[in-house]
């Protein structure tokens, strides 16, 4: 826990715990379903492995998480006082939509735009089959480029390296493009047409992908 800002007030003791750097944003992955180790440094692919391992320890000494044990693996949970920061991380995200619009080049990420839009997929809407999605952003560094989403019936991977199956449709991006689409701030149809966003493949999945995409939590946000 960081220094004591030697105040009774519970908000103060709260940020006490709080308010170091990434916390809460170890808090968020853990709210949306992360539980292993390095799923979590996937979502917070700036964070060093170090840090992530002291801020667990941390939490499940304040008593917000758990670690459990299952042979070689370790999943974290939230324990009850960790659920109930649910609302209170989901009200800063809708603050932030609200008035912090504006991104800069430091805030985009092709790992971690993929890594939230992986966890949003309908798997309902794919084809009951094996689905592979490449997507390319020309623009990025070269370890950057290339990512595959490999969606099965009952499960999706993200891959930084080709996995070897045929590709259904190949995406091209402008990193921020596909990030106002994810983000509600533009349409699929608006990005296609702009051309910072194009889809390589048979015309049908063409058609279908943006379907199975679900939005950010935060895309119905209303803004100011």
């Amino acid at each position: 826990m960081g220094a004591s800002y030697g105040q009774f007030c519970p908000v103060a003791k709260a940020m006490e715990l709080l308010d170091e750097r990434w916390t809460v944003l170890v808090i968020r992955e853990l709210l949306s379903g992360s539980r292993r180790f390095n799923d979590l440094r996937r979502g917070l692919p700036r964070m060093s492995p170090t840090l992530l391992s002291r801020r667990l320890h941390q939490l499940a000494a304040a008593g917000l998480i758990e670690r459990q044990q299952f042979g070689a693996e370790v999943e974290y949970t939230l324990t009850p006082a960790g659920k109930e920061l649910e609302p209170i991380v989901r009200a800063l995200g809708v603050w932030g939509t609200r008035w912090i619009p504006e991104l800069g080049d430091r805030d985009l990420d092709p790992k971690l735009l993929l890594w939230d839009m992986r966890r949003e997929i309908d798997l309902g809407a794919v084809p009951r089959r094996r689905t592979v999605l490449q997507f390319s952003f020309p623009a990025a560094p070269p370890k950057l480029r290339d990512w595959w989403l490999v969606i099965r019936p009952d499960e999706v991977d993200l891959c930084d390296v080709d996995p070897g199956h045929e590709v259904d449709v190949r995406v091209t991006a402008e990193l921020r493009c596909l990030t106002d689409v994810w983000l509600g701030n533009r349409t699929w149809d608006a990005a296609l047409r702009s051309g910072g966003l194009s889809f390589a493949g048979p015309e049908g999945l063409r058609r279908a992908l943006p379907g199975w995409f679900r939005q950010s939590a935060f895309a119905g946000t209303p803004r100011p």
